[in-house]
Parts: C-alpha cells; structure tokens; sequence
C-alpha cells in the first residue's frame, strides 16, 4: 500500500499536462484553408453520430473554397485554436452577437480547445457591452453551450443543399 501511495505521488508530481498546448489568436487571412479544413472535418466525423451521411454531405460537400470562406470569417470576429502552427479549431461572432461558427478538430475535441475559444469571445462580447449572445447550434454544439448557461429557444429544421437537418435556436444572456 505504501509503494501504490508514493508512485501515486511521483506520477502526480510528474506527469505531462493534461491536454496538449495550443493558443488562441484573432483569424488571419492565411488561416482560411486550415479552418475551412477543421470545419469540414469536425461535420464529416465529429458530427457522424448525430446526422447521417446524407445530412453531413448537404451540410458541407465539399471543403469550402478560400476566397469566400475566408471573407466570412474576415467579416465576423473570428478566432482561432493553435498547437503546432496547425488550427485545431476556430468559433466566430458577428457584430450583432451571433456566434456564427464554432468547430474543433475531432482529434482534439475534450482537449479544452472550445472551451478557451469561447472564454475568448465571451471576453469579446463582454467588452462589446453585448447584452445577449444566439447561435444556431447542432445536436454537438447543444451539449457544448447548456454546459455554459445558454438556454434553447427552439428546436428546428433547416434545409441545406435539398436535405433537412435539425438544430437549436440558443440564447445566452449576458445582462
């Protein structure tokens, strides 16, 4: 009992963190082909047990293109996830307080990843003086942003490219 206690504390004391080092930093242009990646990725795989193939596929078919993916990005408050000079994930805001995007890489999803980056803009709305904060959240996300106090406003269906799809109209009240 006494040795299971000591090697207790040495792993303890020495162990690597718990999850990898990222940081996270305002989106730049150069990082629209890495995030339209994550975003492709974290539907493809991330969200497979929660749509089906087909629903996925009308989501997003294809990996967005650059020049227009990286304009919406650019055009909202966009921040990014880091580790390695890869994006391992990114949440965006509009002016008007929609989180419009908020994806992680399936690989490092339960790492932390969103959590920082929705500390980040949180931080950003709080500074904005924004009183409430919505998104259109997936099964996925839903879990995400109950865990932080936001509150379902509805549940409904979407259309995208000729398939239905069901998410979540969310409230966050900051006021």
């Amino acid at each position: 009992m006494v040795v299971s206690t000591v090697r207790y504390r040495w792993l303890k004391s020495h162990s690597m963190p718990l999850y990898p080092c990222f940081t996270i930093r305002p989106y730049c242009a150069s990082d629209a082909q890495q995030t339209a990646r994550v975003f492709y990725d974290s539907v493809h795989i991330g969200a497979a047990s929660f749509y089906s193939l087909a629903q996925r596929q009308a989501w997003a078919p294809e990996i967005p293109k650059p020049p227009l993916w990286g304009q919406r990005l650019a055009n909202a408050t966009t921040m990014v996830a880091v580790k390695n000079n890869r994006v391992v994930g990114f949440m965006s805001l509009t002016g008007g307080g929609m989180l419009d995007l908020a994806y992680v890489l399936p690989a490092v999803m339960g790492m932390g990843v969103a959590e920082d980056l929705y500390r980040k803009i949180l931080e950003i709305a709080q500074d904005r003086d924004l009183v409430a904060l919505g998104t259109e959240a997936s099964h996925m996300a839903r879990r995400f942003f109950l865990k932080h106090g936001w509150r379902e406003v509805t549940e409904q269906t979407v259309e995208r490219n000729g398939v239905e799809l069901t998410n979540f109209l969310m409230a966050k009240y900051l006021k």
